[in-house]
């Protein structure tokens, strides 16, 4: 027996779809034996599984697990819950790998698989492979077991087991998605006072999109904490694993500037450390980690591909624009955004104690969201390739560790193909608008030399 999976649904840092159309139960059965026989061929016996608070997740759970244990292999089904909390479970269980049903800050009809070998993740070519072995029927065979394991309790101490900060009056907005309980959880064990939102797992999405990189969706928080006086929000995206902020006066605290903030105290303890962010974070970034006397290093954007860059630079932490933000330093090295929200409460702590002074003192600059552009999957990384090439007959400076990052007098812009859709994503940064003009003009010259047209733009 062999299994086609739709070519669309297999990305490169995890498995996602359209529920009943390009993801289905028998994709998640596949994904269990394909996954089981990895778990397996590798010696290894016992997988943990967790899915979100999307409608159509159990069913694909069940599914999965069903694959697993025709396998051979052993599933410790952890529940409901954010994807952190199955990442830590692998960890804390001593399982050999760990597979989250969630589809994360997709639309309420995605559902996907977000997947772990121990202390590594599983995506790439790991993918790759997965989908030629369910095409060809390459499957080991047996009979594994099922049980439940609620680690839910254990998850959210350990989030606060090494607390160092104080109190603060705090907006907590959790978009309906799989983190809310445990959010509510987690509040109770801090000090402070704290106001929580939307904390109700609700696959529907009733009050907003759970995505905060995206800033309409943080209204509702702004408007706590304008009408409450607080301190400072934080929210969360549909699975947990992404971080947003916004200081007392509702101000957006980006990705890349809540890295900052978390880098401080990482390089007091540890000077000299490697702080890793991806090509889309501010220049400004990347200046404050160098004059906090660690090494900044710009990496490809993926939360699969920081995972495994981190681990080979041995580094303490990392962060993308998205808000996945990644701590190794006291932690585990995943993308949690619960703890992120923990360790930025120590952070504000340790740094004066207003989150509102410290965005204050960060240098101005304009730029743009992400901006991105209609391209097909045949043709979107010749694209990037293109623009290199002109780029570097024209003399540029430019970076090409994931697309195309250029740095001008003016600024940068960076132009990259996407890993998980068929476009091209740009951005652009500069001191003010008239400089930013002129880099989205750059932008625009280079994507029309290639035939490409500004469609659509926006996060």
């Amino acid at each position: 027996m062999n299994h086609q999976f739709h070519p669309t649904s297999l990305r490169e840092y995890d498995i996602r779809g359209i529920v009943g159309d390009t993801l289905t139960e028998a994709d998640a059965w596949a994904i269990g034996r394909g996954f089981g026989t990895v778990i397996a061929r590798a010696g290894g016996r016992t997988v943990a599984v967790g899915y979100d608070g999307r409608l159509s997740s159990p069913p694909l759970e069940a599914a999965l697990v069903r694959g697993l244990n025709e396998s051979g292999v052993d599933a410790v089904r952890v529940g409901l819950g954010p994807t952190p909390m199955l990442y830590f479970s692998v960890y804390e269980l001593g399982c050999d790998g760990g597979v989250m049903i969630t589809g994360s800050h997709n639309p309420p009809d995605y559902n996907g698989f977000k997947m772990m070998l121990k202390d590594r993740p599983f995506f790439g070519a790991d993918i790759r492979a997965l989908g030629e072995a369910a095409a060809a029927g390459d499957w080991e065979a047996g009979s594994g077991s099922s049980r439940a394991h609620r680690i839910f309790e254990r998850y959210v101490a350990r989030l606060v087991e090494d607390f160092r900060g104080g109190a603060f009056r705090v907006g907590w907005d959790c978009g309906n998605g799989a983190a809310g309980p445990a959010v509510q959880a987690l509040v109770a064990m801090l000090p402070g006072e704290h106001h929580v939102l939307f904390a109700e797992i609700d696959g529907a999405f009733p009050n907003h999109h759970p995505d905060p990189t995206e800033e309409k969706n943080l209204a509702d928080l702004k408007r706590l904490v304008a009408e409450k006086g607080l301190d400072f929000g934080i929210a969360f995206d549909g699975d947990g694993d992404r971080i947003g902020a916004i200081d007392g006066e509702g101000r957006v605290v980006w990705g890349d500037q809540l890295l900052g903030i978390l880098a401080e105290p990482v390089l007091r303890e540890l000077p000299g450390a490697t702080i890793i962010a991806d090509v889309k974070a501010s220049k400004a970034l990347y200046d404050r980690v160098a004059e906090l006397g660690g090494r900044p290093l710009m990496w490809k954007t993926g939360h699969s591909l920081i995972k495994a860059k981190m681990k080979e630079e041995d580094c303490p932490l990392a962060g993308e624009m998205s808000g996945h933000i990644f701590f190794k330093h006291r932690w585990y090295g995943f993308d949690d955004a619960l703890y992120a929200a923990v360790r930025l409460i120590e952070a504000v702590h340790g740094l004066g104690g207003s989150l509102t002074a410290l965005k204050s003192a960060m240098p101005a600059i304009v730029n743009t969201p992400e901006m991105r552009f209609p391209c097909s999957e045949t043709r979107k990384f010749a694209v990037v390739d293109e623009v290199l090439a002109r780029l570097r007959a024209d003399g540029a400076d430019v970076n090409d560790t994931d697309g195309a990052r250029v740095t001008t007098v003016d600024g940068w812009w960076l132009l990259r193909a996407s890993n998980t859709q068929d476009v091209l994503v740009a951005r652009a940064e500069a001191a003010d608008e008239a400089a930013l003009a002129r880099l989205t003009a750059a932008i625009d010259a280079q994507l029309a030399l290639s035939g490409v047209e500004r469609v659509i733009a926006g996060h």
